[in-house]
């Protein structure tokens, strides 16, 4: 008997394994508890410990659970720093923020046992990759700050390690497939909900976070109505690349839970503000329609109405309407967009500069301009960090899993698998405007990127061992 979508959605409410969940739930309960007490001094240790030995427990043991519990991890850590901090004290940098790349770093052990035959297991594209931050690694520890440079690090190479994860356990796609689906329906809701209330509100821990963590003018104001929202996260950006990534692929949800989903995730998504976030959806969602088989297209069109007469009439509602109008006509009218030309005017005057970077100044490089500040592109971050000696193998490792992508037609039927490509491509085209290959951005390009290629080699394998099946019945046959 096969579970329904409903069943599926809150199978994880039955708390099994025990094991697994006492840790889960553990780590829960200390730190509600812990900031309840206002013990933020203790829990800033505590925090990222024992999400590292909750990883560890459940990698080992409970493989589908650490994947699903490493997202958790990447969509909550921010707001947990900002709980602690409001209880003891602003710290920056936090090392409470240190739990997400520690959790994701265990899955260096998957690297480690595959790495001599990943080239014979179509793993050439992560070597390539995990070759240059290797390159930027050691170049950054001769020309920058040790710290700096191991900092870097750490948001560089856990997707890059993650990614490979998902991809190498291909043979357990299915269950890889449903628990990303379950992870991101929940955080679409948990998030959205959140994000929402965040700009009713403006709770007092994210009041007391904003104006000591950045300039308040990009991202609102402390107060009621005046946030551009960036819930769970540290910035409106990362939170908009992990929706758009939860908004896609609720497209391919059958689950009932997927509409209130759909009215928060939505609403939050236009609160961030963020162009790029929504330039980036459209993108996914212009390459994700024309891969799926005609009844899927049919499928996808009327939930896409549905979505739009659940979404339209709350972001005509003021003043959340007067928020978003002005940001969605600036995408058609860039010349007037102080925003847009300011971030232009940056770009030209380092792109010459990048270019001209062979070697590279390695991890931990700050991009900045002389009239600008710092510049949050990925093509400047790379030549920058990389140098066209690390750069090239990067790209050309992203780019030959694309094109493994783009070439399978078997997964025309699998709407996730679409829906996993379609979100990478939608992460890797903000290439210019952010650095999305690194952090909760990069978790996201990297991520999607290692489960649709898991995607493709498990229905080439299928379909092999079809083709097998049915040679060796008409050889019986004969």
């Amino acid at each position: 008997m096969h579970s329904s979508p409903v069943q599926d959605t809150f199978a994880w409410l039955r708390f099994r394994p025990a094991l697994a969940w006492v840790g889960i739930l553990g780590l829960v309960l200390i730190t509600g508890l812990g900031i309840l007490a206002g013990a933020g001094g203790i829990l800033r240790l505590l925090f990222p410990l024992g999400a590292t030995i909750v990883g560890g427990l459940l990698y080992v043991r409970y493989p589908l659970l650490y994947v699903g519990f490493t997202w958790w991890i990447w969509f909550l850590t921010p707001l947990v720093r900002r709980l602690i901090d409001q209880q003891g004290g602003w710290q920056d940098p936090s090392i409470v923020l240190l739990a997400p790349p520690l959790v994701t770093l265990i899955s260096a052990i998957t690297l480690l046992r595959h790495l001599p035959n990943a080239h014979r297991q179509e793993g050439l594209p992560f070597i390539l990759c995990l070759a240059s931050i290797v390159y930027g690694l050691l170049i950054g520890l001769i020309q920058n700050s040790v710290a700096g440079t191991l900092v870097a690090l750490l948001n560089w190479l856990p997707p890059v390690l993650f990614s490979f994860h998902l991809f190498i356990n291909w043979q357990e796609y299915l269950a890889y497939r449903q628990t990303i689906q379950r992870s991101f329906l929940w955080g679409v809701l948990v998030m959205g909900a959140y994000g929402v209330w965040q700009y009713l509100t403006a709770p007092d821990w994210d009041r007391f976070w904003l104006p000591n963590a950045v300039d308040t003018d990009v991202f609102g104001h402390p107060e009621p109505l005046g946030i551009r929202v960036w819930s769970t996260m540290n910035s409106p950006q990362p939170f908009a690349a992990v929706m758009m990534a939860g908004l896609i692929l609720l497209l391919s949800n059958r689950g009932s839970l997927k509409f209130a989903a759909t009215g928060v995730g939505y609403l939050s998504f236009l609160l961030t503000l963020a162009r790029s976030g929504w330039l980036s959806w459209l993108a996914a969602l212009l390459i994700y329609f024309p891969s799926l088989k005609s009844h899927l297209q049919v499928r996808l069109l009327a939930t896409l109405m549905i979505m739009a007469l659940l979404v339209v009439p709350l972001v005509s509602i003021e003043p959340i309407a007067s928020e978003i109008a002005p940001r969605l006509e600036s995408l058609s009218n860039t010349q007037e967009d102080g925003s847009y030309q300011a971030r232009l005017d940056g770009y030209n005057q380092l792109l010459g500069e990048a270019l001209g970077e062979g070697v590279g100044r390695g991890l931990g490089t700050v991009v900045e301009s002389d009239r600008l500040g710092r510049q949050d592109s990925g093509i400047l971050t790379l030549l920058f960090s990389l140098g066209w000696i690390g750069t090239l193998p990067y790209i050309t490792g992203i780019f030959l899993i694309f094109f493994k992508l783009f070439q399978a037609a078997e997964t025309g039927l699998d709407t996730f698998a679409s829906a996993a490509r379609a979100i990478a491509f939608g992460i890797f085209a903000q290439m210019g405007l952010n650095v999305a290959m690194v952090g909760v951005v990069g978790m996201v390009l990297w991520g999607f990127l290692g489960i649709g290629l898991a995607a493709s080699r498990y229905y080439t394998q299928l379909k092999f061992v079809r083709s097998q099946s049915i040679n060796k019945s008409f050889s019986v046959v004969v």
